[in-house]
């Protein structure tokens, strides 16, 4: 099959748990780079959040938001660009306010909370050490006045638990026809090492946004198909992109539902080059 464009997420795929990048798979990316292959990373995280890593890497593009934003880093362009209405924002604030759920929200420059926790501080923690991040941290008393009174672009708004379930909460999310929500799980063997805490907490983003819907526009836009994508990744928001690609990988650590789904599951763990183990494989000009 002749790969014309990696696809990769970063935490759990090409960065490890404690925040490492196996020199293996720099190597990996400069192989990439060599045959003249696109590389695109695909992550959770803000555009402000990455940008650095991204340009560690030299990618050709990055989709940001589990697909709600994508910058062409080559000419500096932002090619797609999805955010949630005011009113689906006051919407979800509204309900997990009531449930003492936390919450922060995604925009170009800021995360934006009323207290640092879980990943906005998993977020403010990387950024003290290391300045991976130029995303500003607004920290106001109430999230929900603060959207009320200002206009606010939110690429998503992650919701957040370490005690309750959020099984139920996205039930009452789910009858809002125009947002999506990923539930990830942090707990247990897939605890937080940053924060050293386990919780769960709701991805929620536009309707019909994900990191596979985001590949499908970029694959039009450079004319490519989805066949020749060899797309990697450790998550359950990285479900559909791993599934519908040519070649999907699965790193060792992986959900198990990603694991069921991809072509391909790794023998090396993330921190000893997954991602690099993957790449050999299936890239061997």
């Amino acid at each position: 099959m002749n790969i014309k464009l990696v696809a990769s997420d970063l935490d759990g795929t090409i960065i490890d748990k404690n925040n490492n990048i196996c020199s293996k798979n720099f190597d990996a990316i400069n192989k990439i780079h060599s045959d003249n292959i696109d590389f695109v990373v695909c992550t959770g995280k803000s555009y402000s959040v990455s940008k650095k890593i991204c340009d560690k890497f030299n990618a050709s593009f990055g989709i940001f938001g589990n697909g709600t934003q994508i910058i062409d880093f080559r000419s500096g362009k932002e090619i797609l660009r999805k955010t949630i209405p005011k009113e689906d924002l006051l919407f979800i604030i509204t309900f997990a306010k009531r449930n003492n759920f936390h919450i922060h929200i995604y925009t170009d420059t800021k995360i934006i909370s009323e207290k640092l926790e879980f990943m906005d501080l998993r977020n403010f923690i990387l950024k003290s050490e290391n300045g991976t991040t130029s995303l500003d941290f607004c920290i106001i008393p109430d999230i929900l006045s603060y959207v009320e009174l200002n206009e606010v672009s939110a690429f998503s708004i992650i919701v957040t638990s370490d005690e309750n379930s959020l099984s139920n909460f996205k039930n009452i999310l789910s009858i809002n026809k125009n947002i999506d929500c990923v539930s990830i799980n942090k707990r247990g063997k897939y605890r937080d090492n940053i924060i050293n805490k386990d919780y769960e907490y709701l991805i929620i983003s536009p309707i019909n946004i994900n990191k596979d819907t985001a590949l499908s526009f970029l694959v039009n836009y450079l004319n490519i198909s989805k066949n020749n994508i060899l797309a990697i990744g450790d998550n359950v928001n990285d479900l559909e992109m791993v599934k519908e690609a040519g070649i999907g990988v699965a790193v060792n650590e992986a959900y198990q539902d990603l694991k069921d789904v991809a072509k391909y599951v790794t023998s090396s763990n993330v921190s000893d080059g997954a991602f690099a183990e993957a790449v050999y494989k299936f890239i061997k000009k």
